[in-house]
C-alpha cells in the first residue's frame, strides 16, 4: 500500500501552505521543546515522553512519540525514545518476555510487569517506517527486525516454547485490551496498520494480519453506535460496551470516554491510507453530528454510548476536539465551511474549530497534546505511509 497523494484538509478549508507549515512547526516545537513539552532527553542518547497527569512513561506515549518522529523525519529523537523503551520497558525474560511494560517511572523503574497492546502495535509500525525512511542499523536499530520480532511475540506467545499469552485472540483475530482477557478496546483496532503488517511481518504471519485488517474494519462498524456514532472505552467481541466489573478497577469503561475518542480518528486515518469503507465511515458523520449539533452548546463531557450526555466534564476535552476533527478524513472532500452539503460543512467546521484551538497546558496536557499533534499531521497531509 503506497500512496502518492495525501489530503490536506487545512488547505481545503482555505489555509495557505505557509500558514500550515508555520503552525506545524509551532506545534512540534511546543510538544518536544517548549515550556509545556512532554519529551525529555536523558543523557546523550535516550529520552522519554512523560504522561504529565500520572508522572510516568507509558508504552502508549513512547510509541506515539516514535511515530511522530518518523513522520517528522526526527531520527535523533526517534532513536533516543526507542533506546529508552528498549532499555527500561522491554521484558527479556519471564511470562511477558518479548513485550514492553506498559508503565515505568521516569527514572526507568517498571511500575508494572504487564503490557498494553496499543503500545506494541505502534512500536512495530513506527519501526517499520523508520526502516523504510532511514534504513536499518545494527542491534536495536535494526528497525525492521525489531518490528518483526515484536509482532512475532504478539501472535506466538504461549507457543514455540514461549511463556505467556498472545495480544490478539487468534480465533476471532481481534486485539485484546491486555493479553489473557476476553474483551477488546475499539480504539486499539488499527486496520491500516495491519494492512502493512501483512506486507512486512514475518512471512508466516502475513495471512493473519491480512485477515485481522478485515476483521477490525468490520468491528469498527459494529462497535460504533448506530445513532450517536460513539463507542465505549472497552467492548465485547460483538462490539457492545463492556460493562463487566474488572478485578483491578472499580471504574466504568462502557462510556464514551478517554480511550474511546481515538476510534473516530483511527477510522479517518484508515480511510485516508486504505480507501476502504465497509460501513464504518458513517460513524464519523453520526459522531460529528452528535457532538457538533445535538450537543453544540456543551460537547466536552462524558456520554453514554447512545449519546446521552452525563453531567461529568470530559477529562480530556481537547482530545475530543482533535480526534473528531481528524475523523473528517473519512468525509469525502473537498470540504468547505460554505458547502451546501451539511455533512461536509460540519466536517469542515470541526477542522476549523481544531485549527483555532491552542494546545493544552497544565498537568493533563500529555494525552490531549499527543492526539492534537497526530491530528495536525493527519489533517495537513503529513501522516503518511513510509
Amino acid at each position: 500500500m503506497k500512496k502518492e497523494n495525501y489530503r490536506n484538509i487545512f488547505a481545503e478549508i482555505g489555509k495557505s501552505e505557509q500558514e500550515i507549515q508555520e503552525r506545524l512547526k509551532e506545534v512540534v516545537d511546543t510538544f518536544f521543546y517548549g515550556e509545556d513539552k512532554v519529551y525529555f532527553p536523558v543523557g546523550d542518547d535516550m529520552a522519554y515522553i512523560e504522561d504529565t497527569g500520572n508522572h510516568d512513561a507509558r508504552t502508549e506515549g513512547m510509541s506515539y512519540g516514535m511515530m511522530m518522529c518518523v513522520q517528522l523525519d526526527m531520527k535523533e529523537e526517534f532513536d533516543r525514545l526507542w533506546k529508552w523503551a528498549k532499555t527500561y520497558m522491554w521484558m527479556e525474560d519471564g511470562y511477558n518476555e518479548g513485550y514492553f511494560a506498559w508503565s515505568c517511572a521516569v527514572t526507568g523503574e517498571k511500575n508494572a510487569n504487564g503490557p498494553a497492546p496499543d503500545g506494541e502495535e505502534f512500536f512495530a509500525m513506527a519501526l517499520f517506517f523508520a526502516s523504510h525512511r532511514w534504513g536499518d542499523g545494527e542491534g536495536i536499530f535494526d528497525y525492521s527486525t525489531q518490528a518483526k520480532e515484536i509482532l512475532r511475540a504478539c501472535l506466538h506467545k504461549g507457543s514455540e516454547g514461549r511463556p505467556g499469552t498472545p495480544m490478539w485472540n487468534l480465533e476471532n483475530k481481534q486485539i485484546l485490551f491486555v493479553p489473557g482477557v476476553n474483551f477488546t478496546d475499539p480504539s486499539y483496532h488499527l486496520p491500516h496498520f495491519y494492512d502493512l503488517f501483512a506486507q512486512w511481518a514475518y512471512e508466516e504471519d502475513r495471512p493473519f494480519w491480512a485477515e485481522a485488517a478485515k476483521v477490525s474494519r468490520e468491528y469498527l462498524r459494529i462497535a460504533c453506535h448506530e445513532v450517536s456514532g460513539m463507542n465505549s472505552e472497552y467492548a465485547e467481541f460483538d462490539g457492545s460496551p463492556m460493562s463487566r466489573q474488572l478485578s483491578w478497577s472499580s471504574d466504568r469503561h462502557d462510556w464514551f470516554y478517554s480511550d474511546a475518542y481515538r476510534t473516530a480518528a483511527n477510522i479517518g486515518l484508515d480511510y485516508e491510507w486504505s480507501g476502504i469503507d465497509v460501513g464504518q465511515l458513517k460513524a464519523v458523520e453520526r459522531l460529528q453530528y452528535t457532538l457538533g449539533v445535538t450537543n453544540r452548546n456543551n460537547p466536552y463531557r462524558v456520554y453514554e454510548v447512545d449519546g446521552t450526555p452525563l453531567n461529568i466534564p470530559a477529562l480530556h476535552p481537547l482530545a475530543i476536539l482533535a480526534t473528531t476533527a481528524q475523523a473528517s478524513l473519512a468525509v469525502e472532500g473537498p470540504l468547505s465551511l460554505n458547502s451546501s452539503d451539511e455533512t461536509k460543512a460540519l466536517a469542515a467546521e470541526w477542522v476549523a474549530k481544531f485549527w483555532n484551538e491552542p494546545m493544552r497546558t497544565g498537568n493533563r496536557r500529555y494525552y490531549d497534546n499527543c492526539l492534537y499533534l497526530f491530528s495536525f499531521l493527519a489533517l495537513s497531509g503529513n501522516y503518511r505511509v513510509y
